[in-house]
């Protein structure tokens, strides 16, 4: 009876599993099945083994999806971090100023992705835009659907738009988990602004830097609806990264075998950052705690 009491907890997450069964495990089998066949039609379908795999990693068009999604991934960083770390040492630390900061922060985490990538086709526009009316008005010919360069430009304002508010709430809620004592010790000591925050501020937010920095190098490897929305992937091909690119396979071209092989591998390299975000977050944990 007492066996019985303590496996019951099994029931609770029995529907976890049946609901994980049918919305990943099922379809990435199929994924898998796909991925060894070429498929000409319902019910016609010939086993290729892994030569949709070769086909992939063989493909010039893929290499340079990747290349440019670590560049976006990598400038995103560069930019976002700083200036999360930078708006968050500037913030009201209490009262109603800091609870209002708070809220005007973080509306832009509140925006749908696909909601992200029309307000800033409006909002970049040459003729009604605001941005892109002044832009212009300067004398400066701004369009990001004809030129590459200021294609990437448009969706890294957008990114850093988007998503610095996350870094900065991780940062403020680091930065409020430091006790006073620390500061009040290095008041006494005559410690200056920049000295407190490397000796003390940065050290100590090491812990939810690191969550912030994983998380939207993640986030931004995945990136999909605002370029697809804003750039479609273009001019040309100079905003295509992997998921639009894999979009354009499957769903564009209609080649289910490589692109079933192609969302695998792109799945392995997701896997290969979440070990790293693992072994990374485990090892700031000890460093905390020794």
């Amino acid at each position: 009876m007492d066996k019985w009491k303590d496996n019951k907890a099994w029931f609770l997450v029995l529907p976890v599993f049946i609901l994980v069964a049918f919305s990943a495990i099922i379809p990435l089998m199929t994924v898998v099945n796909y991925s060894l066949q070429d498929i000409f039609g319902p019910g016609q379908r010939v086993f290729v083994g892994l030569e949709w795999f070769k086909e992939v990693l063989s493909d010039t068009r893929l290499h340079d999806a990747l290349g440019k999604q670590l560049i976006f991934s990598a400038l995103v960083l560069l930019i976002e971090m700083p200036l999360g770390i930078l708006i968050a040492l500037m913030m009201p630390k209490k009262g109603l100023a800091a609870s209002i900061s708070l809220v005007l922060i973080a509306l832009p985490l509140l925006i749908p992705w696909n909601v992200i990538g029309t307000i800033w086709i409006i909002f970049t526009r040459p003729d009604i835009g605001l941005f892109g009316a002044a832009i212009n008005g300067l004398g400066i010919a701004f369009d990001h659907t004809a030129s590459p360069i200021q294609a990437w430009i448009t969706l890294m304002f957008m990114e850093v738009w988007h998503w610095t508010p996350l870094v900065v709430l991780l940062s403020y809620a680091g930065l409020r988990a430091i006790p006073e004592p620390y500061f009040q010790a290095a008041k006494i000591d005559g410690a200056s602004t920049w000295a407190t925050f490397w000796y003390i501020q940065l050290p100590k937010m090491r812990g939810v830097l690191t969550i912030a920095l994983l998380l939207r190098f993640m986030d931004s490897f995945l990136i999909y609806a605002e370029p697809f929305v804003l750039t479609g992937g273009g001019p040309g091909n100079t905003t295509t990264f992997l998921s639009i690119y894999l979009v354009k396979v499957a769903v564009g071209q209609f080649d289910l075998g490589p692109a079933a092989a192609f969302s695998l591998i792109y799945f392995l390299i997701i896997l290969l950052f979440c070990w790293i975000f693992y072994q990374v977050l485990q090892n700031v944990g000890k460093g905390e705690k020794s």
